[in-house]
Parts: structure tokens; sequence; C-alpha cells
């Protein structure tokens, strides 16, 4: 082989490899810190996952000064990691409703490695890990969508962890579109210009690439590069992110409202509720 052939050889067995250690390591973490729940690793691709939709909430640990930073102040660190958790909960019950049909399952794609723990007492048992990979946000959404079909998964829904209002049925509709014959994306659309869902029943790289991430262009960029590689495009109904005092404020108001169903996100009403109780709102 010429020298660059077998230098590229040993760079992707290097990688493999030490994708490898990092899911092993994940697993031995798991079973020592937390109730078991299963660590995907896509070196070792699963028959049961056939067929099967991932609903991936991308989050990150909950803890003091990393998460919901934007919302300190009104609330204090401690109250933010709170809130964050509820979100998750709210959205992780979201998705198991979406998933009844055993047409798609939850994960959480998670950082950082050995942060298992953390989410013992937020997402239920049938929910999987992930580990995150990658250094900026467009490579770690990637790498999940990568992963994931890895993984064995069918189809891909990517979800953020900010829009804790979005119902189940949002969910179900993207995973029975996913199903559809074609190749395609689905979007859910934020009112920021982002989005709270990607979906793809194949991957895509160039939908994460050259895209202006944290602006009101993110939305209109990934219907563009869609666009330009041929992807059928499907819409969910819109959705809004809570990341600063507007989107709380407005959080609040929807779920404290007299005539609110209580079957929208009840931990996050449960802690406004509390907050606003104390006078933190």
């Amino acid at each position: 082989m010429p020298p660059c052939v077998i230098h590229a050889h040993l760079k992707k067995e290097f990688i493999e490899k030490k994708t490898r250690i990092i899911f092993v390591c994940c697993e031995k973490l798991s079973s020592q810190r937390m109730k078991p729940f299963r660590i995907l690793d896509p070196t070792f691709p699963s028959r049961g996952l056939r067929g099967l939709c991932a609903l991936a909430v991308m989050t990150k640990a909950p803890r003091p000064g990393q998460v919901k930073t934007r919302l300190v102040p009104p609330l204090t660190p401690d109250e933010a990691v709170e809130l964050n958790k509820c979100f998750l909960r709210d959205t992780a019950t979201a998705i198991s409703r979406a998933a009844t049909r055993n047409d798609a399952c939850g994960i959480a794609v998670y950082t950082p490695i050995g942060a298992e723990s953390a989410y013992a007492d937020i997402l239920s048992a049938n929910f999987s890990l992930l580990p995150q990979r990658g250094a900026k946000f467009g490579e770690r959404l990637w790498f999940a969508v990568k992963d994931l079909f890895k993984c064995g998964f069918e189809s891909v829904c990517l979800i953020d962890s900010d829009s804790p209002t979005v119902p189940p049925a949002n969910f179900a509709q993207a995973v029975k579109s996913l199903k559809s014959i074609g190749d395609r994306v689905v979007l859910g659309p934020s009112e920021d210009g982002g989005y709270y869902l990607i979906g793809l029943n194949k991957p895509h790289r160039e939908l994460f690439e050259r895209i202006d991430w944290s602006t009101e262009r993110v939305f209109e960029q990934t219907i563009e590069r869609a666009s330009a590689i041929g992807l059928d495009i499907k819409c969910l109904p819109r959705g809004y992110d809570v990341d600063d005092r507007a989107g709380l404020r407005r959080l609040r108001d929807e779920l404290l409202r007299k005539n609110a169903p209580h079957s929208l996100s009840p931990h996050t009403r449960e802690l406004l509720l509390d907050l606003a109780a104390r006078k933190r709102l």
C-alpha cells in the first residue's frame, strides 16, 4: 500500500479503538453509579433497534454553572439546575408517550462522560444513553446522528432540551413522517429561527456544516442545505425555546394560566408554581 493509505487505515483503526474504549468506560460507570441504563455502543450494532426511530434528546448534565446560565439571574444556579431537570423530565415523558407504538425509543445523548448518574432521577428506565462526541455544536449533532444510525436505528430525531412544551403528538408525527418512502428531513421550527427537532432517515453531514449556530438563521440555512441535496422536507408545528428571561416569562404565563391542561409540562409547572410562590419569577 502507498504510505498515505497505510496512514489513513491506521488512523481509522485508532479512532475505532478509542471510541470503543470510551463506551466500555461509560458502561462500567453506569453499572457502578446508577440504575442500569443501557449505554449504546455504535461499534456494536443491535438487531433489536432495526425498524425503530431514535427520539434522542441532546443534554448536558445538570450541574450549577453549566446549564441555563442565561437565566441566572433571576434564578440562582441551583434553581437553574432544577429547571433544567424539569425540562428534561417533561421532554422525556413526551418522548415516552410518543413511542407507545413500539416504533421508537427514547435516548439521551449526554455530556460529559462520567455524568451518567445525574440522569438516575430524571429519565425513566426505558431510556438509553449515548455519549456525545465532538468539540463544536454542529459536530456534536452530526456525530450523534452518525452514531445512532451505526447503532442500528432506521431513523433518527435529535431533540433539544429547551422546549418542554412540545407535545408528544409532534414527536409521533416526526416518527411517522420518517417512515415514508424517500430520503427526507423533518424539522420542528422554533420561533427564534432555530429548530427543536431535526429528523433523518439517512445520515447527511451537510445539514450540520456551515450553519450559523445560535442565530436566527439556523432553520433557514438547514432548509437551504436540505434543498441543495434534494431532500424531501417536512415541518412540524412551531415551538419555542426557553433560554432567556423573555422565554421564561412566556413559559410561566402558559403553564400557570387557569385553563392550562394538567398534562402540559407537569414537572416544569410544579417548579414554576414554587418559584412564583417564593417570588422568584
